[in-house]
């Protein structure tokens, strides 16, 4: 009985050893966000990761949907999937926890062989509290409302109350304990807690507690973060202030959730925005006043350390709006990430700018087949039109997406979509100088007269775009579409600058793999980019 006993012990040991073993090989490195000369990286696996994003649907985030989403992921050629993931589902009898959905999400995920971006719809979801639990929703005294100025309740859960805090606070945290258990792979790469937070019509609450701290002066360190002395939030922030109140403890509030979350297991974390105009300082009624916008950026950075980055979900249309967007959150301190945008063909542009900008991921809303479509911000309906425009693009990188996050880390690039105008779009590398122009057929200039040509049946249409990047004083990776690109020498490059050589093929490990050379007519005229390809260019000089 006692060698029986012992050879149990043994085998039970044994059996413990193995599993131990069997969780360490499946244990990676936790994903990270990196900067080195005012460029970032998203580390996933211990190396760059470019995120080939698709956001499904607000209502997706349920098992039921689940195999409504896998196929259109595979379809657009996307290596991640952003997907919700609801305080009201986690925990929807106070105390009691249900992460069943977030198991089938993270078994689905590996099965497809997709990377995930959770999305923790709390107390804000598009600013309002729907994706709270009804416990939370029916108890005003307890997880109380802004008040407007009249006294009336807003729609929104005041920020200023520990208890509607505390709460949200416990059910994330029961979310990243059972991510720290049950992904040791670390199929999720990022946490975006919270989503869209602020509100509209009402910059901030009215209520007595919060009129009470807005009487007080700025908080030292607010003011010592933006260079200013210490006074009221008048004195410091004139007619924004109401809304500059409200983004200080919007993201406190949140900043406390994602550290809270991060003490679990530190996964890189975002918030995301709700856009204001693009360029001007928005009315602060007519805004998601408290949210991350372009032009209050540097208080979440004082207000929120926890937070990774800032990023913003754009459905603005306009080619020169997106550019000052992008421009606005591609900061040395704020990785650029796109992780909402329009799936409609005329935002698939879009990509090109983001990864010109160094973006660490793009991921177009509503990409799945559950039948629902955010018409007008988006697509009438997911036709191939429609995902053939983010698919062929995402095609072309998706062999090599780790290279090319490896390559935008290390080395400058410069991306252009096609403007409103169509004008063509430069700018200079280096020694070189590059143009991008739109609309115009594979053969031949504009400007001949001996032959009959008139313009492509897209030469209108908001389509085209190219991404650069420049691996070393002479070579440089192309990618885009509906688009002629010219490297010439710069003013200050060499008097004899030539294209040496033009070559069609991909990057494997690091290592660029030919598979045929352009030439003659591909690029006599320019180099003439109709569907996404990657081209590596050389350039030189003869004496």
């Amino acid at each position: 009985m006692v060698r029986m006993k012992s050879v149990l012990a043994g085998l039970a040991l044994s059996a413990s050893m193995i599993a131990g073993i069997a969780s360490a090989q499946t244990a990676t490195e936790i994903p990270r966000i990196v900067t080195k000369n005012g460029r970032h990286a998203l580390i996933v696996d211990g190396a760059p990761f470019l995120m080939l994003g698709a956001q499904v649907n607000n209502s997706s985030n349920y098992a039921s949907a689940l195999p409504q989403v896998w196929p259109m992921l595979d379809r657009i050629h996307a290596n991640t999937v952003e997907i919700p993931i609801a305080w009201q589902q986690v925990e929807p009898v106070e105390g009691k926890f249900d992460l069943s959905f977030l198991q089938a999400l993270l078994d689905q995920a590996r099965a497809h062989d997709k990377r995930v971006v959770l999305l923790w719809f709390g107390t804000w979801k598009n600013t309002a509290g729907n994706y709270t639990p009804d416990w939370v929703k029916t108890d005003n005294r307890r997880f109380p409302r802004m008040k407007k100025k009249d006294g009336t309740d807003h729609y929104v859960h005041s920020p200023m109350f520990r208890s509607t805090l505390e709460a949200d606070k416990r059910a994330f945290v029961e979310v990243l304990k059972y991510l720290k258990a049950h992904d040791p792979q670390n199929t999720v790469i990022l946490v975006q807690p919270e989503n869209e937070v602020g509100s509209y019509v009402s910059p901030r609450d009215y209520g007595p507690q919060a009129n009470a701290v807005f009487a007080k002066p700025v908080p030292a360190e607010l003011a010592k973060a933006l260079k200013k002395p210490v006074g009221s939030w008048a004195q410091l922030f004139g007619v924004q202030a109401d809304r500059a109140f409200n983004t200080w403890h919007t993201a406190r509030y949140v900043n406390e959730i994602a550290a809270a979350g991060k003490a679990i297991k530190p996964l890189p974390m975002y918030v995301n925005a709700s856009l204001a105009g693009p360029s001007n300082v928005p009315d602060p009624t007519g805004v998601a006043s408290g949210g991350p916008q372009q032009d209050v950026l540097d208080i979440w950075k004082a207000a929120a350390p926890a937070i990774d980055f800032q990023a913003p979900d754009i459905y603005d249309r306009d080619a020169g709006h997106v550019a000052l967007y992008l421009d606005g959150y591609a900061r040395p301190d704020n990785a650029l990430m796109v992780p909402e945008i329009g799936n409609a063909p005329e935002f698939a542009r879009f990509f090109y700018a983001a990864l010109g900008r160094g973006a660490i991921g793009y991921a177009p809303f509503g990409m799945d087949e559950t039948g629902y479509f955010n018409y007008p911000l988006g697509a009438k309906s997911l036709d191939d039109a429609t995902v053939d425009a983010i698919a062929r693009k995402y095609g072309a990188l998706s062999g090599m997406a780790r290279d090319w996050a490896k390559i935008a880390y290390e080395h400058p690039t410069w991306g252009a979509a096609k403007p409103e105008d169509g004008a063509a779009q430069t700018t200079t590398m280096g020694d070189w100088s590059i143009r991008a122009s739109f609309g115009e057929w594979q053969f031949g200039e504009k400007d001949w007269t001996w032959i009959k040509s008139v313009p492509p049946a897209w030469a209108n249409d908001p389509v085209g775009g190219v991404a650069v990047a420049q691996l070393s004083a002479t070579e440089f990776l192309v990618t885009g579409d509906h688009v002629r690109v010219r490297f010439d020498a710069a003013k200050t490059g060499p008097a004899n600058g030539i294209m040496l050589r033009v070559e069609e093929g991909t990057m494997v490990d690091g290592r660029w793999v030919m598979s045929r050379v352009w030439n003659g007519d591909q690029t006599d005229y320019g180099i003439n980019l109709l569907t996404p390809v990657i081209l590596k260019v050389t350039m030189g000089s003869y004496k």
